[in-house]
């Protein structure tokens, strides 16, 4: 029997079947459209813990999209192999014509691309991608001689200088959902045939509504305040538009629009500058002799550090797979310039627990906390662990509920003194820029 024709629609960060701009063009092209996923091994063999909330997250979003793909006769087609693997079992089931997909910036996703693009070509399929999970990418927000901005507030002018109505423009997909393949229901892989278990979490759209964003500037730095939008999971998996996003953005909060700028201002500097991935953007700061004491990086991780805000924070972070903002910048800053300790530890930690965990902008965050990154502020920016408390959880509320045992005899003393830390942190800085500087 001849192989059913169809092009493929890949989805990877863009688990949606509505306002998709790569979905939106296959399905224009005239041919049955497969939307195909694949849970790439080379991605999930790395991931020691096998209970991760962000594989059960996608499972059940990918269980949800194939539920209301089967109600009009299609179906997702989902392979748990290597992505060369899976295409190669696609090209062998299907007459494939084309691969659509959404653009990926990270690198490895720029390796994977490459290498399917080279196999597709070597078959004759063309594969196309599109600007999707951005409004603006790569080179789009550049200084007037077209170099790359390393500062976020001349970024972010720039950024809001160049929006106009287009870039929030929908892009049409329900109305040709006709062009979907028809096709009996594919199974899907369960969790446990990819390895993984069940967890806690469970998938829902985000509830954004005017009364939050409008006062998102006044609670947001408060963590036992629910003042915060808790969408990043939903943005970095697609399960929702960047353009229907920055849209509401608009209309309610210039403040909460400004986090949608800075996180695509990180996307667009791992893009120009791919080195960061594994060191610092500030060169000299490569050269900082770190403590990495193991058994107080231990404590850090465990939320026994004996600074409360920093402790309810990493047990946060442990037990559900978030940290509030205020609360991610702080314990970041503690462990670089309290305890001294490289901040690719907390990165990877954080990339290892984060349910919303992007290169980007986790690399961003911690290269802000260690003062290494694409940031104006000097490095001597310290937090006191203190004072955050103080001033964000003044009635211990946000402390209260994840280290219960504070206030008794069972709360650990700070493992530090931090006036004594910060002059250790500073004296440690300035000798690794001074060397440098006679390098």
């Amino acid at each position: 029997m001849p192989k059913q024709e169809a092009v493929v629609f890949w989805m990877r960060r863009d688990l949606r079947l509505n306002d998709s701009a790569g979905l939106s063009h296959a399905l224009r092209s005239g041919l049955p459209v497969l939307p195909v996923f694949i849970f790439d091994m080379t991605i999930l063999d790395r991931l020691e813990n096998k209970c991760d909330r962000r594989v059960d997250f996608i499972h059940q979003v990918l269980t949800n999209l194939q539920e209301e793909l089967v109600k009009m006769g299609s179906s997702l087609y989902v392979v748990h192999d290597t992505p060369l693997n899976a295409y190669k079992k696609i090209v062998s089931e299907f007459e494939i014509k084309a691969v659509y997909a959404n653009h990926d910036y990270e690198p490895y996703a720029k390796q994977r691309d490459g290498e399917i693009k080279v196999f597709l070509e070597k078959n004759k399929i063309p594969f196309t991608t599109f600007k999707d999970q951005v409004v603006f990418e790569k080179d789009e927000v550049t200084k007037d001689d077209g170099r790359p901005y390393t500062v976020f507030t001349p970024y972010s002018r720039k950024w809001k200088k160049k929006l106009t109505e287009d870039h929030t423009k929908e892009y049409p997909t329900k109305k040709y959902f006709r062009n979907l393949i028809q096709a009996k229901a594919f199974p899907i892989p369960s969790l446990k045939e990819i390895g993984f278990e069940r967890t806690d979490i469970k998938f829902s759209l985000p509830k954004l509504t005017p009364a939050l964003l409008k006062n998102y500037k006044a609670n947001r730095d408060f963590p036992s305040i629910a003042g915060t939008s808790r969408i990043s999971m939903h943005l970095r998996f697609g399960t929702i538009s960047i353009r229907k996003t920055t849209l509401y953005a608009l209309q309610y909060s210039e403040t909460w629009l400004n986090e949608l700028i800075w996180r695509e201002f990180y996307m667009m500097i791992l893009w120009d500058f791919p080195f960061i991935e594994k060191s610092s953007f500030k060169k000299e700061y490569d050269h900082i002799e770190w403590r990495n004491n193991e058994k107080e990086f231990e404590k850090w991780c465990k939320g026994e550090t004996g600074f409360p805000i920093v402790d309810a924070g990493m047990r946060e972070l442990n037990a559900t797979g978030f940290m509030h903002n205020r609360v991610r910048m702080i314990t970041a800053s503690f462990l670089v310039k309290d305890l001294l300790i490289d901040w690719r530890w907390g990165e990877a930690y954080f990339a290892e627990k984060l349910n919303d965990f992007d290169l980007s902008a986790n690399n961003g965050g911690w290269q802000w906390a260690a003062g290494s990154g694409c940031d104006a502020a000097p490095y001597f920016r310290i937090f006191n662990p203190v004072s955050q408390q103080q001033k964000f959880d003044p009635e211990f509320e946000y402390i209260k509920k994840w280290v219960p045992e504070f206030g008794t005899d069972k709360y650990p003393e700070p493992m530090v003194d931090h006036a004594q830390a910060r002059i250790r942190t500073l004296d440690a800085y300035k000798k690794a820029l001074n060397n440098f500087k006679r390098i």
